[in-house]
């Protein structure tokens, strides 16, 4: 058992405004301005109680640290009550330092193989990845063990797209006020909208070529 919460609960708890909860788990951005600040950062965070149980993953750059929180067990792969916890007290540290979150500066990244049998196709793209299927839906997501790289979500195809694009598309998860501006940056930069029946969850783009991606957010997701 586990004490998983929805996104929608996740920020609805007090004390997490720095934090938003993308596909991968509740992150959030430190700018640190400097590579010694970002490492003063990170041992702080490596100091707190208790993480042996329920680390972050952390980002560090010579300009700021990227945190990730998410819990993961044999069959559940998302945010916890932990997670708000252990986002407080991070963003507590990170006051003591003087630094700020700017969760505008966070995404995370999804690749999406279509095809007719997504089964037959699985088992190639673990070999050559190294990845591992994920606990809770072993017959759709491969993820990387090591938590660094961007997920795979294999997604059956009944008949080829429209316009003869590629099997493979993108998904851009983004905090969720940070969509529009998205969108309307790549319409920009010449894309189309190829569907938005499914917003706010998803919208799907596509360039010239046909080439498809998703600007995803986790409002009204479960």
């Amino acid at each position: 058992m586990t004490d998983g919460i929805t996104p929608s609960q996740f920020h609805e708890a007090e004390g997490v405004e720095d934090w938003r909860v993308l596909g991968e788990g509740a992150c959030t951005y430190f700018r640190t301005g400097s590579f010694p600040a970002a490492a003063r950062l990170v041992q702080a965070i490596s100091e707190l109680p208790g993480l042996d149980d329920h680390h972050p993953d952390v980002d560090l750059r010579h300009d700021g640290v990227t945190v990730r929180l998410i819990t993961i067990t044999d069959d559940y792969y998302g945010t916890s009550q932990r997670d708000v916890e252990l986002a407080r007290r991070i963003s507590s540290v990170a006051r003591e330092l003087g630094l700020s979150a700017d969760p505008s500066a966070v995404q995370s990244l999804l690749v999406i193989p279509g095809a007719s049998d997504t089964a037959e196709v699985m088992p190639f793209w673990r070999a050559v990845l190294g990845y591992e299927p994920r606990g809770d839906s072993p017959d759709e997501d491969l993820v990387d063990p090591h938590r660094r790289g961007a997920s795979f979500w294999f997604e059956p195809m009944h008949e080829p797209r429209p316009g003869g694009g590629g099997a493979i598309h993108v998904a851009i998860w983004v905090p969720y006020e940070q969509a529009e501006a998205r969108i309307a940056a790549a319409l920009a930069a010449g894309g189309r909208m190829v569907r938005d029946e499914f917003a706010p969850s998803w919208w799907t783009l596509a360039d010239a070529a046909g080439n498809e991606a998703d600007i995803a957010t986790t409002m009204s997701r479960g």
